[in-house]
């Protein structure tokens, strides 16, 4: 899977350029949306404790999807820095919080990051930023994973990239098997760290 910055900046122009009343006009159907919910598990929607809970629902997918409306170029553009440094960066334990998109329930846990310059690093605090983009958008793990290796590849075209994520899934631990001490790990590697075993190795030391 190769990230296309052009498409993500495209996707964020087009959500950028949507009008007041296009955003009214969502808004008010996805209250209709929860509205129904609530009708079809049985519970009145107008009693008092429900009664502002589709607006609530609704703003709160806002927040929990606004990945969607990052401008990926500039968010990286004013932080890309040439430096004579040729180590690993590491930049462990970023909590992150999405939502699974095949029951929008949440899945949530950390991200360790790493790469190795060839030039040019990045802003300690974009790295977080990054993975917080792809998070915040109906996701499975093994694609955000996937995503944000492929991004800080394109973007700074280092000599490579690491990315390993632990996740605890809601969908899992709520419903279905139900098992609240079951973890996920993935991983991606990219360029020596695929290619190298001791460069592998010495960043999930650091990692552990």
């Amino acid at each position: 899977m190769n990230i296309n910055i052009k498409k993500l900046e495209q996707d964020f122009q087009l959500s950028r350029h949507q009008n007041g009343k296009a955003a009214e006009a969502r808004k008010a159907s996805l209250q209709k949306a929860v509205r129904s919910i609530l009708e079809n598990i049985g519970e009145d929607p107008d009693r008092e404790g429900l009664q502002r809970t589709p607006d609530r629902v609704a703003r709160m997918y806002d927040e929990l999807t606004e990945g969607y409306h990052v401008d990926p170029i500039k968010m990286i553009n004013d932080a890309l820095f040439t430096v004579d440094y040729d180590e690993m960066v590491v930049v462990k334990d970023i909590e992150f919080y999405s939502l699974c998109e095949h029951h929008m329930l949440p899945f949530l846990g950390k991200a360790h990051v790493a790469y190795i310059p060839n030039g040019k690093v990045v802003g300690l605090s974009k790295i977080p930023r990054i993975v917080e983009m792809f998070a915040r958008r109906l996701q499975v793990q093994e694609r955000m994973t996937v995503q944000i290796a492929d991004f800080i590849e394109e973007v700074l075209q280092p000599r490579g990239v690491a990315v390993v994520i632990e996740g605890v899934h809601m969908c899992m631990v709520m419903r279905g098997i139900k098992k609240a001490n079951a973890s996920m790990t993935t991983s991606a590697m990219r360029g020596c760290f695929e290619k190298r075993h001791k460069t592998r190795d010495e960043f999930m030391k650091l990692i552990r």
